[in-house]
């Protein structure tokens, strides 16, 4: 199978899933490696296609009917909670952004809806010994987060200020 064939066969697989897939998925699939598959969507990303890697593998973004940026302040210890607080009440974390005082804005892609997917999160950034953005800005860090509509957005605001994680 040509390059091009390949890519197309990713973009239509990616489509059409309901869920993320993961690039090894992938490349078993398509019988090539998974830093093959990784490097394709690299270059099917630069081309415009509007797929974003998660902790759970590819998809491609949906668009929410409201989103909004809020700011918010906790300790690591307290990331799970935070994240379970906003899915709970309906919302997605898109990603969570730092303002870093030598790299200027660094953005983490997130795109997590659901405990299960909190779950993945936290497991994963212990298996892998990650740090989160926040411990470089003293916790401080904003995420983008979207929702079926304003309302629930408010509903989430309210429940950050309310368990004392909204920065204002």
């Amino acid at each position: 199978m040509d390059n091009e064939t390949r890519r197309r066969q990713i973009r239509n697989t990616l489509l059409a899933a309901s869920q993320p897939i993961t690039a090894a998925t992938l490349s078993h699939q398509l019988n090539v490696s998974r830093q093959t598959i990784v490097g394709d969507v690299a270059l099917l990303r630069a081309k415009g296609e509007a797929i974003i890697p998660t902790a759970r593998g590819y998809q491609y973004e949906t668009t929410a009917a409201a989103t909004m940026a809020v700011v918010v302040r906790h300790f690591p210890d307290d990331t799970t909670s935070e994240l379970n607080l906003i899915v709970d009440a309906g919302g997605v974390v898109d990603n969570v952004e730092i303002e870093h005082p030598l790299y200027g804005l660094l953005k983490g892609e997130l795109h997590i809806a659901t405990r299960a997917e909190v779950l993945t999160f936290d497991r994963k950034r212990k298996e892998l010994g990650g740090h989160l953005l926040s411990e470089l800005t003293d916790g401080v860090h904003t995420h983008q987060i979207s929702a079926p509509n304003s309302p629930t957005l408010a509903t989430i605001k309210t429940a950050l200020r309310t368990a004392g994680y909204l920065y204002e």
